[in-house]
């Protein structure tokens, strides 16, 4: 088999050759004009019918019947299909189009008509070479299966598998709905840096890089928290970011070392603002992006015109496993609790490290439906307002929905003393052991003591809203080049 393409592959080569000595090399074209896409004509037939149009695009298929042949043309839009006749287009410009391959790209000129069959197509005054395909498409009918072989040559993937490309254009239709959302409600989107001296704002190993100029190491960002944060400082009352974060984590289905995050922040609001945001975020975006609010993702169907339902951390562990975490009275007690139902936990874990253990167990199976988990402890919530009320759990919540976290949001700590209280326990746990522990960042404690606000802050992430919404079972299959092994090292 390998020998047939490489074959066939010479024989691309050959004809480009030829091409090229005969003065016609493809390569040399710099532009074209194309006057419409496939679509376009297929949407406005009745208004294009005998008319001229140009469009260009790539060969996907091509039957020669002697002096007449139909071909079809693929653009960004989708395809249409060409009857090239030779008394039409000339027969030199026949001989030349009947060397064209399956995946060369092409200019074709000519009349719109509807063919006995009812196609809508064109019949060609004129066919050119833009470009020649060197290498050989996957057979049609199976197309191309391999997902690691996908991922890696996403060129072709988008190619053969109209599906992919469809997924991609609802990623950025999503993306740009979430930005008009976000405008409208009086949010200013920013730029913060990836290359920072402190990566902060989440639970992450980072990866560390050098500069040269400066002699000194700096991380990528794992979060864009604290940055916009000492924007809210600096009297910008909301703002967002959409941007790369870096994560110097596994690969799994829910999981890319690079992805894509939003952060909002929002002045004088609490977690229940954010609450409202988020939920409203959904609607407009599903209803916007899909002309619904309704959805159906592994078999779960979902109405975002819906309340999302709101439980507190201690309530769902009470609802999902039976254990009700008021009634247990300190850490020891955790610990024999988390023994009788075969929870391991470590030696540093405190009564709120415990019961996110049992949430983690017992709960996140069991929310497919939108839900707000809120009031999360203390422990596993640096950087959020302690509750006034109950100071072992702070206003935070985080949105679950098919059984996936997709945001996480607090009331913003801004008290300067806590914080850096807080950030020094987190220090202790990165000594212990802990790798994903926060660090002391001086410069922000030094930003509170200027003065925040209240403010409500919330991260979406942003490639499981796009698998959510285009019904994509892996994140791989939402990033167009998710990172992969280098080839050659795969079993290394």
């Amino acid at each position: 088999m390998a020998e047939d393409l490489n074959q066939l592959m010479k024989v691309r080569r050959e004809k480009l050759a030829v091409l090229q000595e005969e003065g016609k090399n493809p390569f040399e074209i710099t532009k074209c004009d194309v006057s419409h896409h496939s679509q376009e004509i297929k949407d406005r037939y009745d208004e294009l019918e005998g008319s001229s149009v140009t469009v260009a695009g790539r060969l996907m298929s091509k039957r020669v019947m002697g002096k007449a042949s139909f071909c079809n043309v693929m653009d960004r839009d989708g395809s249409i299909q060409g009857y090239v006749a030779r008394d039409e287009v000339g027969e030199d410009v026949y001989k030349d189009f009947k060397k064209f391959d399956i995946g060369d790209i092409v200019l074709m000129e000519g009349e719109v008509f509807t063919t006995k069959m009812g196609e809508i197509s064109i019949h060609a005054k004129g066919i050119k070479l833009l470009s020649k395909s060197l290498q050989i498409l996957p057979e049609k009918f199976h197309g191309l299966r391999d997902t690691d072989l996908r991922y890696r040559q996403r060129y072709v993937d988008l190619i053969v598998n109209p599906e992919v490309k469809d997924t991609f254009i609802k990623r950025t239709k999503i993306i740009s709905e979430i930005r008009r959302f976000l405008d409208e409600q009086g949010f200013l989107e920013v730029e913060t840096p990836v290359l920072v001296p402190m990566a902060g704002g989440a639970a992450a190993r980072p990866f560390v890089t050098h500069h040269n100029t400066l002699d000194e190491d700096l991380n990528l960002r794992i979060s864009l928290e604290l940055y916009l944060k000492r924007l809210i400082v600096g009297g910008l009352e909301r703002v967002y970011e959409i941007g790369r974060v870096f994560r110097n984590e596994g690969l799994s289905i829910r999981h890319n070392p690079e992805f894509t995050l939003l952060e909002c922040y929002q002045a004088f609001t609490d977690y229940y603002g954010m609450m409202d945001l988020a939920e409203n975020m959904y609607r407009q975006v599903c209803q916007n992006v899909l002309g619904t609010t309704k959805i159906s993702y592994e078999g779960v169907d979902i109405d975002f015109a819906q309340p999302f339902e709101r439980l507190t951390m201690v309530e769902a562990v009470k609802k999902y496993a039976g254990v009700d975490f008021d009634a247990i009275p300190d850490v020891e007690a955790a610990r024999n609790a988390a023994k009788e139902h075969h929870i391991e936990f470590e030696p540093r874990h405190g009564k709120g490290d415990i019961l996110n253990l049992f949430f983690e167990e017992f709960v996140e199976e069991k929310l497919d439906q939108p839900t707000f988990i809120m009031d999360h402890p203390v422990e596993i919530s640096p950087l959020a307002k302690k509750k006034p009320d109950n100071p072992d759990y702070t206003e935070r919540f985080e949105l679950f929905i098919t059984k996936r976290e997709m945001c996480n949001a607090f009331s913003e700590l801004n008290d300067p003393i806590d914080q850096r209280e807080r950030f020094m326990k987190q220090e202790e746990m990165f000594a212990a052991g802990d790798e994903e522990a926060h660090h002391l960042d001086e410069d922000f404690i030094c930003a509170l003591e200027y003065g925040m606000p209240p403010t409500g802050g919330i991260g979406f992430g942003i490639d499981r809203l796009v698998m959510l919404l285009t019904g994509s079972a892996a994140i791989r299959d939402v990033l167009l080049f998710p990172t992969m092994k280098t080839l050659g090292k795969e079993n290394q």
